[in-house]
């Protein structure tokens, strides 16, 4: 094991806000690395903190090597939700890890169907999924000051990972006008706004898409919806409610609320309608791969504001080498293990390399898995703390050659 020594309460003592007792010292222990793949390492780690030790799973990636990718894994619907292993299993990752936070429940609003979407926008080989539900309709621990829902961890054409934040941009072209589009394959839409749905949202009912509101997830469902299906640029039926089922290839449901849902009611059966839709970026470049989560290390510094009160068990994803190496990392989440505050996951990521980095859905979901060499199928490596994998919409896959 190699042995770290510093300092200090972990990258969280000149973190501000929170406000937990500071240890004398922490210790990060790291095993030997590894090789997985191809420019793919794996190695154990555990780290002292005031509770107790926290032990994980870290993988290192080269992207820079020839062969080396990350891509989306996914259940093949924004709306579903597999295990890790299974999705990386299905897609040929050698590795991977959980991704996005997502709704994972409806308590607040009985007899409406969570429907397991993720949070934030989504891109998988250039291909855009969905974009990001309103801030104040996402799970997970509050955001960090000057983060958003748009914000993700991408890869571009160049292979370089990096932060950055995506915005829809898009309209519904009508004969009386264009309207903006400002929601695609989400969960939750903007009140008084207009989403979109397509092929990929699958089969999960639309209705939570009008439920609560742009700052209370939990407020009541809008009784002033419309839903419009639009089938090769014409009107093909107006409801008052959403529905469910399939979206046919070459059809686009449009699903509003409130001002929203009165303009679309303006539409008849018949009417030419066109719906554009493009994630962009403050980066130069559109990614080829992007995932959700929230920045919690930029530029080699922690975000400030990060929560240094409570610890959890945790996904996150770093970025070195400017955009060249990737690393994943998995806490485990059996009983004895101490878990980690968000200022420490963030000065974590810093000591093993990491210049930027982004927080991944925790707790039950956190899975790391992996591959072994003329194997077929993805193990999990770390310690759920459900006792077995959860469900997820997405995660990120890691491709390489293996022996």
């Amino acid at each position: 094991m190699t042995v770290l020594v510093a300092a200090g309460l972990l990258a969280g003592g000149g973190v501000a806000g929170g406000g937990s007792a500071a240890a004398s010292a922490d210790v990060l222990r790291t095993g030997r690395a590894a090789p997985a793949a191809s420019g793919v390492t794996y190695r154990q780690f555990s780290m002292a903190v005031p509770r107790g030790v926290a032990r994980g799973h870290l993988l290192t990636v080269d992207l820079a090597r020839p062969g080396v990718s990350v891509g989306l894994l996914y259940a093949g619907a924004v709306g579903a939700r597999k295990a890790v292993s299974a999705m990386a299993g299905a897609q040929g990752a050698v590795a991977g890890v959980n991704g996005d936070f997502f709704n994972i429940t409806e308590t607040q609003h009985p007899g409406v169907e969570a429907t397991g979407a993720s949070v934030g926008p989504a891109i998988d080989a250039g291909r855009r999924l969905k974009s990001a539900v309103p801030d104040g309709q996402r799970f997970g621990p509050a955001l960090p000051p000057g983060t958003t829902t748009r914000d993700v961890l991408a890869v571009g054409a160049d292979r370089r990972a990096r932060l950055d934040r995506l915005s829809l941009w898009g309209s519904v072209a009508t004969p009386d006008g264009t309207i903006p589009l400002r929601g695609l394959n989400l969960y939750a839409l903007p009140v008084e706004g207009i989403g979109a749905y397509t092929s990929q949202w699958g089969t999960t009912s639309r209705v939570r898409a009008t439920c609560g509101t742009d700052t209370e997830r939990a407020a009541p469902c809008s009784t002033d919806t419309t839903e419009v299906t639009v089938r090769r640029g014409r009107v093909e039926k107006v409801a008052d409610t959403p529905g469910s089922g399939g979206v046919v290839a070459g059809t686009t449901v449009l699903v509003g609320r409130e001002e929203g849902a009165r303009q679309l009611r303006k539409l008849s059966v018949g009417e030419r309608v066109r719906v554009t839709d493009r994630l962009v970026g403050q980066r130069p470049g559109t990614p080829r791969f992007a995932v959700g989560g929230f920045p919690i290390v930029r530029d080699g510094a922690p975000l400030p504001g990060l929560d240094t009160v409570a610890s959890a068990v945790r996904t996150a994803a770093g970025i070195g080498a400017g955009g060249r190496v990737l690393y994943l990392l998995a806490l485990d989440g059996t009983k004895g293990n101490a878990g980690l505050t968000i200022g420490e996951l963030a000065g974590l990521l810093q000591r093993v390399g990491a210049r930027d980095a982004m927080n991944l859905d925790g707790g039950g979901s956190s899975t790391l898995v992996l591959r072994e060499p003329g194997s077929a199928a993805a193990t999990v490596r770390n310690h759920p703390s459900g006792g077995a994998e959860r469900p997820v919409p997405n995660g990120i896959g890691v491709f390489a050659r293996q022996p």
